[in-house]
């Protein structure tokens, strides 16, 4: 019986122990597939605005074929999407194993150059017909690469969808500037800023925003976002006395009706310090909806413990 209760226990811990190492290595992978976000955005939204391909399917091939930017090719080549050397290729190589032994990949001196050679092989008479794709239909860019043959994983168009749509890459399709030229060449400072407005661009039931930094107001915010103050004052259900503070949401545009049915709740619980305005920051709800939501009167103060409808 003792023995019994040993190596059941032994068994469990066992188990536990395995779960709570996948749970610390998925955590590990998603910090890193973040921070691979943050860092590579705005080259890849640099690209879109270059070459007309989307930013998301940039940045989900880059997180893919590089392991997040700590595989092999890119910590010793730079080169962040497995291009091999090919026929036109004059550069330096580096050999690796891949569909065959002793494979030769190009070595790139940055990655920026990665990404840039990255569009130019797309520009490929093989990949033409994804040209013809909407900017936004990452999920016909996806399949498109796998049947050109761009990979050999036959899930290839599945993974690059799920990473896109787990970690929202989609946003960066979204808004795309229009690039400044001088003479009929490209301003690279101009394109580095744009892609580094777009960069800080964030989503939630399914409206975009942006996260105040120190400094931000709705007149520079809106300068930046190419709108009107008086109407990103009238998306955040502010008046002209107030100004965005650090580390809250700014929407772009207008807000919901109604919290998303993602959101696996209902209601939301009131917390100390909270107001109707910032519960409404929280789900991209507008401000007069929630208090009709819930049947509010227009002096109805929030106190911590109140259940509120959010959709």
């Amino acid at each position: 019986m003792n023995q019994y209760i040993n190596n059941t226990t032994v068994q469990r811990w066992a188990v536990i122990l395995l779960l709570s190492l996948a749970s610390v290595f998925a955590k590990a992978q998603t910090s890193d597939y973040q921070r691979y976000i943050e860092r590579y955005a705005p080259l890849a939204v640099e690209q879109m605005n270059r070459h007309k391909i989307p930013a998301s399917i940039t940045l989900a091939q880059g997180l893919l074929e590089s392991g997040a930017g700590k595989g092999y090719l890119a910590t010793h080549a730079n080169n962040h999407f497995g291009i091999k050397v090919g026929g036109s290729w004059s550069g330096p190589y580096i050999r690796k194993d891949d569909d065959a032994r002793n494979e030769k990949f190009r070595v790139y001196g940055s990655v920026r150059e990665s990404y840039e050679d990255h569009s130019l092989f797309l520009k490929k008479p093989r990949y033409a017909s994804l040209f013809n794709l909407k900017m936004t239909d990452y999920k016909g860019w996806a399949h498109g690469l796998k049947r050109c043959g761009y990979a050999t994983n036959p899930r290839y168009a599945s993974l690059l969808i799920d990473l896109i749509e787990r970690y929202d890459l989609h946003q960066y399709d979204m808004v795309r500037h229009e690039r400044k030229h001088h003479g009929g060449q490209a301003v690279s400072d101009a394109d580095a800023r744009d892609a580094a407005i777009v960069a800080r661009l964030r989503e939630c039931n399914g409206v975009l925003y942006v996260i105040a930094e120190p400094g931000d107001t709705y007149a520079s915010l809106a300068k930046r976002y190419k709108t009107r103050e008086r109407r990103l004052r009238r998306y955040n259900d502010e008046d002209r006395t107030h100004e965005p503070q650090p580390g809250t949401p700014v929407y772009l545009e207008q807000k919901k009706r109604k919290a998303s049915r993602k959101h696996p709740s209902k209601t939301h619980v009131v917390q100390a310090g909270q107001s109707m305005h910032s519960i409404s920051q929280t789900y991209a709800i507008r401000l007069d909806r929630l208090y009709k939501l819930n049947q509010c009167a227009p002096d109805y103060v929030p106190r911590p413990g109140d259940v509120l409808k959010i959709r």
